[in-house]
């Protein structure tokens, strides 16, 4: 299965939290991350007072595990407006950048792996949608 992160689901498998873990690693045939997923975890690295020491772990992480990276694209972006469309007629918003992070995911025909329930409301892309 391709599994594409969302960034609570990075943060899980930093801290060990075994569901996580064993998911990543006895169900994925590829992991991907969304740049978007990117811009999130570097915030929150920039924000931190162990930003060099987030950076060396998040390198470590995409190397280990041969992680790619989602970029957004003109794909992506047809995709975007065909979720964002959708959930606007259905009245039922997200935040955006979980809207790109699903049109990164349907662009690439991967599962979302996530513990944000709003996902539920995107019925373009596969995803498993963990408790809190």
């Amino acid at each position: 299965m391709r599994l594409v992160l969302d960034t609570n689901i990075y943060i899980d498998f930093g801290q060990g939290k075994e569901e996580v873990v064993d998911l990543i690693a006895g169900q994925s045939t590829e992991v991907l991350l969304p740049v978007i997923v990117l811009g999130e975890l570097f915030y929150g690295f920039q924000k931190g007072s162990k930003s060099a020491d987030n950076e060396t772990t998040f390198r470590r992480f995409v190397t280990e595990l041969g992680v790619s990276i989602i970029d957004v694209d003109e794909e992506v972006a047809r995709k975007y407006s065909l979720i964002y469309s959708a959930l606007s007629a259905k009245g039922t918003p997200i935040p955006i950048n979980d809207v790109w992070i699903a049109a990164c995911c349907m662009s690439v025909g991967g599962t979302l792996l996530t513990r944000d329930r709003h996902f539920e409301h995107i019925e373009q892309i596969d995803k498993i949608i963990l408790g809190q």
